[in-house]
């Protein structure tokens, strides 16, 4: 059974710091291209940060550019988000996902971890 568990979310201040994890497991996730997005209530779903198979492209949507910093261990078929400097709009509920040819088009989904960033 295919699953993508993410962890790590909650409520932080504006300028603190929250690390995602996100775990595969029933397929083969090093052959993947992964990527977290997030969802803001009444907003459109946003692809935040990407990574390719091996790690060595990633890609930053430009409101997180310098903020946010997405890495993988193939090893542990684990991906994570570290978000440094948190604004309010970063709030959202963030999603990990995992494309075979590319990340924008998701052949697996997570479940979603809540991000709440307070003023």
């Amino acid at each position: 059974q295919v699953q993508l568990v993410e962890s790590g979310g909650g409520l932080v201040q504006a300028g603190g710091s929250l690390r995602l994890s996100c775990a595969a497991s029933g397929f083969t996730s090093r052959n993947y291209h992964m990527g977290w997005f997030r969802q803001a209530p009444g907003k459109e779903r946003e692809l935040v940060a990407g990574i390719s198979w091996g790690g060595a492209v990633t890609y930053y949507a430009d409101s997180v550019k310098g903020r946010f910093t997405i890495s993988r261990d193939n090893a542990k078929n684990t991906v994570y988000l570290q978000m440094n400097g948190l604004k309010p709009e970063d709030t959202a509920v963030y999603h990990c996902a995992a494309g075979r040819l590319d990340v924008q088009t998701p052949n697996y989904w997570g479940q979603g971890t809540q991000v709440t960033v307070s003023s």
